[in-house]
């Protein structure tokens, strides 16, 4: 243990050093996952930056927190480089092995991260199963002996950090989870019976089995959405990203930070992703287009990240830049996304069928989703505190199981986890979005997405990088505090409307 906490010059050096390793870090995400390369190199940079992530370090770095949100955010960051460090090599693994492993369903070879968007575009629904089993067997096989590696060691090393375990490290980086949980545990209560009536009419429309009957299997397809297909033509995703971005006073194409990458690769992701490798320099927004509302709600989702790390202030310090509360640019990406679902913009930009039953549908999946993670994040809560990580797999299947009413496998116990307790970054974004557009609906009208008023807030929000949290930002514009209820009013909205 350090005798001595950092002096200023030295904290200063250090976030420099870090905003490098990010910065080269997220280089190296871009390319593999961008199918420029198919190896996944993290170890050689850790090593050059090996300093950075040493347990002193972050003991040191821990003895700077007085209260300040910045030093705090540089201790986070500094233990998430250390357990990051130890997992490096298990981490790198994990994602060689899912660019190359494949199943074989039927005579067909497929790679394993295709085959959850085959399933998708799958209407029998016993090859849904076969497809499902064989991805269940990858990863049992391949895949879960190491997420289980990597997650002894974060359970071993929390201790090492200053806390008796991985959730209370997170409660000491400010995280409150306790008081999400607590709302999350309302959420699934007052929506309970909504879902269930919802689902099951959606669930018996597109797969023809109701809540009670459906698999994991038919979940995939009942979001796929194929019958809207021909309302989401690939070829205007882009230009309909453009059209948007331009009522708001965003000029894409124009601005010299952002990198359009829309080449085809054979492992590309199929999914639209956001690398912001320099924030706010160089912001990389990964494209494949395919069409389909899925593959516009993901775009747009990655744009609203796109814009809201292009337009960050580069005088900001690395921790209002790079680090801070994911639930901003989380939020600002659900924004963007969800004017997919919104029927004045796809009257407006896709000259719409029939936006109000389409908006309904986004909105029972919205519920999905948002019960989904309230789930989640109470079971990535006892896990992360329980002595025995192996028998958290019956936990898993059943508290997703009796929150979505569809059975669960508890195949995924491990991986349907991301580090750092992300689902309560992204559980406070959808109330944080929900509320925020509720305002911009208030203040400039339901078509606040074509006002170039709308589109100067916006932007001058967007330039606050993440120098204030969701809470922070929510409370400055509305005068609210995020309430995870607001998404089940905008639910219930939009299925009145229908």
């Amino acid at each position: 243990m350090p005798s001595a906490p950092p002096s200023d010059r030295e904290l200063d050096a250090y976030r420099a050093k870090a905003d490098r390793f990010i910065a080269e870090l997220d280089e190296e995400t871009y390319l593999h996952f961008a199918g420029h390369k198919d190896t996944y190199e993290l170890v050689p940079i850790y090593e050059k930056y090996a300093d950075l992530t040493e347990l002193e370090k972050a003991q040191w770095i821990g003895m700077a927190v007085n209260g300040g949100s910045r030093v705090r955010e540089l201790w986070r960051f500094a233990c998430e480089g250390y357990l990051g460090n130890l997992t490096r090599d298990a981490t790198e693994r994990l994602a060689e092995l899912e660019a190359a492993i494949k199943a074989n369903v039927d005579g067909e070879e497929i790679p394993y991260r295709m085959i959850r968007p085959v399933m998708a575009n799958t209407e029998d629904r016993a090859k849904r199963q076969r497809l499902e089993e064989a991805r269940n067997a990858l990863t049992e096989e391949h895949l879960n002996p190491l997420h289980l590696e990597t997650t002894e060691v974060v359970h071993s090393e929390s201790p090492r950090l200053g806390a008796p375990n991985y959730a209370e490290l997170y409660r000491k980086f400010g995280y409150r989870l306790d008081e999400l949980a607590e709302q999350c545990r309302g959420f699934l209560d007052t929506t309970e019976t909504l879902w269930e009536d919802v689902g099951d009419k959606l669930f018996r429309a597109r797969v023809g089995v109701g809540l009670g009957e459906a698999q994991r299997w038919d979940v995939i397809r009942v979001f796929r959405g194929v019958d809207w297909d021909p309302a989401f033509p690939g070829d205007r995703m882009v230009p309909a990203l453009e059209a948007t971005l331009g009522d708001l006073g965003v000029d894409l194409r124009s601005q010299r930070n952002v990198e359009l990458d829309l080449e085809d690769r054979p492992n590309k992701s199929p999914r639209a992703f956001c690398v912001p490798i320099e924030v706010p320099e160089r912001v990389v927004l990964v494209i494949k287009p395919q069409g389909g509302p899925d593959d516009w709600r993901a775009l747009f989702h990655e744009a609203g990240h796109t814009e809201h790390f292009a337009h960050t202030s580069p005088s900001l310090s690395v921790e209002e830049r790079r680090l801070g509360d994911n639930a901003v640019t989380e939020g600002w990406a659900m924004l963007l996304e969800h004017l997919t679902i919104d029927p004045a913009w796809l009257t407006r930009r896709l000259d719409f069928p029939r936006p109000n039953e389409f908006a309904a549908e986004g909105a029972m999946q919205l519920l999905w989703l948002v019960r989904r993670y309230c789930a989640k994040l109470i079971y990535e809560l006892e896990f992360h505190t329980s002595s025995d990580i192996t028998s958290m797999r019956s936990r898993y299947k059943e508290l997703l199981s009796d929150a979505l009413k569809v059975e669960y496998t508890d195949t995924d116990y491990l991986s349907d986890m991301d580090s750092g307790f992300y689902a309560s970054e992204y559980l406070r974004a959808w109330a944080f979005e929900a509320q925020l557009r509720a305002y911009l609906r208030e203040t400039f009208g339901n078509t606040w997405f074509t006002r170039r008023d709308a589109g100067s807030l916006l932007r001058e929000l967007w330039a606050e990088g993440q120098k204030h949290n969701a809470d922070e930002l929510l409370k400055a514009v509305s005068g609210q505090t995020i309430e995870l209820e607001a998404v089940a009013d905008r639910v219930r909205e939009a299925l009145a409307a229908a």
